[in-house]
């Protein structure tokens, strides 16, 4: 089956991450470059389509959506980031109550008489239903698998700063094109054995996608799941993030141009317009 745009189920805005039921979820993102990646490559197109979630981290989607009149119609650009920050901001808030509660089995964000109006309501926004709504006897754990062992290391820094509520445990794989059945199986070993309450995958689409889908059924965990790749470089503080006004005005593509154009010329040179004209043939 062709992989088009207009038949694809999107996110709409990101306020709807809020909605996202709790559990074992595996959420992607889909932008100009993994369009034209998917339309010739069936494993990842197949990945992209039977996830649970989609999220449009591209103003080319958005736009493209509405232009075409697409099933899904975004309101919004939902980036990898702003998923990120949503997810750990969410699980650092049960992470404090955890420590405040005394892992009590309490659920998340109940009880809790000490909150006012506007944090009652963000708590209940933010609720993480954990292991049959219960808190867990252990801290709260995020896992970030990919990468390499120096960005990793550096993601662990950052993260004891940012979000000293929550244990974070760290795989890198083997750097290589393809990994091997013994590769694989100490990915999932290891994913299995940290029983995350969230988990990270960074290893570049269109690998990250395909190889969490291809194993989806092999990792025996319960938290949401998400394909993130860049995100791992930007929050170790290896790569820098487009500045707001670029963000905001849907232009971190060409930052990321500007600022590596040997790498970046050919993806979006070269893959914006493949991605124009992929558009015209959807919509004619």
């Amino acid at each position: 089956m062709m992989f088009r745009l207009k038949d694809l189920n999107i996110l709409g805005s990101k306020a709807e991450l809020a909605a996202l039921p709790e559990g074992k979820l595996l959420i992607n993102t889909i932008n100009a470059h993994s369009y034209n990646t998917a339309r010739k490559d069936e494993l990842f197109a197949e990945a992209l389509t039977n996830g649970d979630v989609l999220i449009p981290d591209g103003v080319s989607i958005v736009n493209a959506c509405r232009w075409i009149k697409a099933k899904s119609q975004p309101k919004e650009r939902i980036a990898g980031w702003d998923l990120f920050e949503f997810e750990m901001n969410k699980l650092e808030e049960c992470g404090m109550k955890n420590v405040e509660c005394g892992v009590n089995g309490e659920e998340c964000g109940a009880n809790n008489s000490s909150l006012d109006n506007s944090q009652s309501a963000s708590a209940d926004h933010s609720k993480l239903k954990i292991q049959n709504s219960k808190f867990r006897e252990r801290p709260l754990t995020v896992m970030f698998m990919g990468s390499s062992q120096k960005v990793l290391d550096l993601i662990v820094k950052r993260a004891a700063e940012v979000y000293p509520h929550l244990k974070i445990v760290t795989y890198s794989p083997p750097y290589k094109p393809e990994f091997s059945e013994e590769d694989n199986k100490a990915i999932v070993e290891a994913i299995n054995a940290a029983d995350p309450d969230l988990l990270w995958i960074g290893m570049t689409a269109p690998k990250q996608e395909k190889w969490t889908y291809s194993h989806w059924n092999e990792l025996n965990i319960h938290c949401h799941v998400g394909t993130i790749g860049a995100v791992f470089d930007f929050f170790a503080g290896t790569v820098e993030r487009a500045p707001i006004w670029w963000q905001r005005h849907g232009l971190e593509w060409l930052y990321r141009l500007l600022k590596e154009p040997k790498r970046m010329w050919r993806r979006y040179i070269i893959g914006n317009t493949l991605f124009l004209w992929n558009m015209l043939k959807e919509k004619c």
